[in-house]
């Protein structure tokens, strides 16, 4: 039990040691790097709007569906 105390304290002091040391320098914003999601996907989805859309041909009508004899 003790070991995980001292554990505990050495981890602490490491990381309030790191806060100190780093100051306001610390970027808490996960996995920004200069990247912007938002410009990523509006690319991507201009891009697919610009791509013609490949429309389907009519099936041709049947004689039961048209009702004629």
């Amino acid at each position: 039990m003790w070991k995980i105390l001292v554990g505990f304290i050495i981890f602490a002091a490491a990381a309030l040691f790191l806060i100190f040391k780093a100051g306001d320098k610390v970027d808490m914003q996960g996995e920004a790097a200069g990247h912007n999601p938002t410009e990523v996907h509006s690319a991507s989805a201009s891009a697919e709007a610009a791509t013609p859309t490949p429309v389907a041909a009519p099936a041709p009508a049947s004689d039961a569906a048209t009702g004629s004899k």
